[in-house]
């Protein structure tokens, strides 16, 4: 654990403010869960609180399923990290913070499908640089209670491979699954 150096103080009502540097660095927004924790020693850790990753080997064996039946990369991501990957380097993107344009897609709950092999995809990933470009992909947000809680995402690094309306099906129905079952 690293020492930031802030001390806050309870209120009256049991409150500690989290400065604004830190939620910032952790992506923290108005209203986002946190978990807490407690270990042996007195600490109390918070953890951003993301309701898909409770779901991650459910969303594992989903994104294994989408790949094998659509010979595609499969991703499953959360608000703020790809949770799930299929089909492709799990290094370059399981656990990897999630790109500001997909973050944005999700901001507006958007879907997003690169129609030509021309278009630019959207970078996945935080650390995607354009030597990682997709060829072709789609993206649907997961939605739990109106919420935006991730997305299902295909992608593919062949130049010759179109998203057509059977994958931007397939897609839109794992998402509508994954968001069903964050509801029950």
């Amino acid at each position: 654990m690293k020492a930031t150096g802030v001390v806050r103080r309870i209120d009256d009502l049991g409150r500690v403010v989290i400065p604004k540097e830190i939620r910032k660095t952790l992506r923290i927004k108005e209203g986002d869960p946190l978990e807490i924790f407690t270990d042996k020693e007195g600490e109390i850790i918070l953890k951003k609180y993301s309701p898909i990753g409770e779901l991650s080997e459910f969303a594992t064996e989903y994104a294994e399923t989408l790949a094998k039946t659509t010979g595609h990369i499969a991703c499953i991501t959360d608000k703020d990290t790809v949770i799930a990957v299929s089909g492709g380097s799990k290094k370059e993107y399981l656990e990897q913070g999630i790109s500001p344009e997909l973050e944005q897609i999700m901001d507006e709950k958007e879907n997003y499908t690169s129609k030509e092999n021309n278009d630019i995809a959207i970078p996945i990933t935080k650390n995607e640089n354009n030597s990682k470009k997709n060829n072709a992909q789609v993206v649907y947000p997961i939605i739990a209670d109106g919420d935006v809680i991730g997305t299902v995402i295909l992608l593919s690094k062949d130049e010759n491979t179109k998203m057509t309306e059977v994958e931007q099906k397939v897609v839109q129905s794992a998402a509508s699954f994954l968001g069903t079952q964050m509801e029950l």
